[in-house]
């Protein structure tokens, strides 16, 4: 199938994204040139005047107001409900900022036999290479980052979730799972795996997502011929980001896994947040806390817990 007979449906989920959406609209002509496509966009009940924006930005773009701060899964799942008829669906943060000819190219990355989902080499808005490649969750993998950073224990498969070693980010591969800001999957991986799993409101959905796809013989392949821009947001430094999607970790991973192995996997999560913690960071203490909490555990994020979503 070539580029002419693909229609890709753009989903964007927006949460007070309104000084955002100029440059990732601007971006999407370039993109997606030479691709049949239309825009959908699902807000998550933005203060400022997102939606105003895309009206005025995008007139033909579709626009699904949630009415709440649903989370980032619902959003996507109201949008791809709402978006015409598709043969693709590319999510897009309101901070990623698409190159020339970025998505054709991821096109003709997910037509290989036995690909669900393709991702783009994303480089920040200084062009610094984002390690956006992930492995499997695992409990070794939570130590090594506890023992020795994410950066360093990702040069090793074993010890590594985040795949930091840039000799992987030169060449097209397959990765267990990717970060999910520009992520472009078929309607065949939609229709087998889909809708994303609305319980997650922020983080580990695009994980769980692809992990899915896996289990139904659908890979995530990744390419560097297709770039994009990601300006990324800030849960690396907010303590509730940050603590949420900690959290989000454990409850992945009890579902994927036995009790035994969840409960050593989120021992090995505390460890990390506490170590750190002692190391005065504020969003692991936060976080640790939160894990020594059953009913935080237990809760469902949402808008009582966290008031900003992706973008």
């Amino acid at each position: 199938m070539d580029s002419t007979s693909e229609t890709v449906a753009v989903v964007v989920v927006t949460y007070n994204s309104e000084r955002l959406l100029p440059d990732l609209i601007a971006s999407l002509g370039p993109g997606l040139e030479g691709v049949n496509w239309h825009l959908t966009v699902a807000d998550n009940a933005s203060a400022d005047d997102s939606v105003g924006a895309v009206r005025r930005l995008a007139p033909t773009a579709t626009v699904v107001e949630m009415g709440r701060n649903a989370g980032y899964a619902a959003g996507i799942n109201a949008a791809v409900a709402k978006a015409g008829p598709f043969t693709a669906v590319l999510v897009l943060n309101p901070d990623v900022r698409l190159t020339p000819g970025c998505v054709r190219t991821l096109l003709g990355v997910l037509r290989t036999e036995g690909t669900g989902i393709a991702v783009p080499l994303l480089v920040d808005g200084d062009g610094r290479l984002i390690h956006t490649m992930r492995r499997d969750p695992a409990v070794r993998r939570v130590l090594g980052d506890a023992l020795l950073g994410a950066v360093r224990a990702g040069r090793y498969p074993a010890l590594g979730e985040m795949v930091t070693d840039e000799r992987r980010y030169g060449a097209e591969t397959v990765t267990d799972w990717a970060e999910g800001s520009t992520v472009l999957f078929s309607a065949e991986c939609w229709e087998r795996v889909g809708p994303w799993d609305e319980s997650f409101f922020l983080y580990s959905e695009e994980t769980d997502f692809a992990l899915r796809a896996r289990d139904a013989g659908l890979v995530t392949r990744f390419t560097p011929a297709a770039r994009a821009v990601h300006l990324e947001g800030d849960s690396k430094v907010s303590p509730g980001l940050w603590t949420v999607l900690t959290l989000n970790k454990v409850r992945l991973y009890g579902r994927r896994h036995g009790r035994v192995a969840a409960t050593a996997f989120w021992a090995a999560l505390l460890l990390r947040e506490a170590s750190r913690a002692a190391l005065g960071k504020a969003p692991s203490r936060m976080a640790a806390r939160a894990l020594l909490s059953p009913a935080r555990l237990r809760e469902t994020p949402g808008p009582h817990t966290v008031h900003r979503a992706r973008g």
